[in-house]
């Protein structure tokens, strides 16, 4: 697992693994919250609007590999389907780590959603 952050580019896994952190830190403060009936809740939107930034982030760590790499190519010539394939694979790494994200943040979203509900 470790190689994919790697691969995928230690900046861009960096502040996606951050925005992971947060979702989950948000999920579990706004859960305390309505356990405890805070007066002053956390939002629960947050956590999806923080999923939503996490895919936003990935596509574009995405589309700044895509144009480095898009930028060598057009250096070096002509190069092999073999390389080009790879480095299409390269790319979309940060945008598979962000989509999951955001599947994870909206999941908490809809689960805290639920929670919200039942003790209103």
């Amino acid at each position: 697992m470790t190689d994919l952050f790697f691969t995928g580019g230690p900046l861009f896994m960096g502040l996606l693994t951050i925005i992971l952190t947060a979702i989950i830190t948000a999920s579990v403060v706004r859960f305390i919250q309505l356990r405890n009936k805070d007066s002053k809740p956390l939002s629960n939107t947050l956590v999806k609007e923080l999923g939503i930034f996490g895919f936003i982030t990935g596509i574009s760590g995405q589309f700044l590999g895509l144009y480095d790499a898009f930028t060598i190519i057009e250096k070096a010539g002509t190069i092999s389907p073999d390389i080009l394939a790879a480095g299409l694979k390269v790319s979309s790494i940060p945008a598979i780590y962000g989509l999951m994200i955001c599947i994870i943040g909206y999941l908490l979203y809809f689960g805290l959603k639920i929670l919200t509900h039942k003790t209103a």
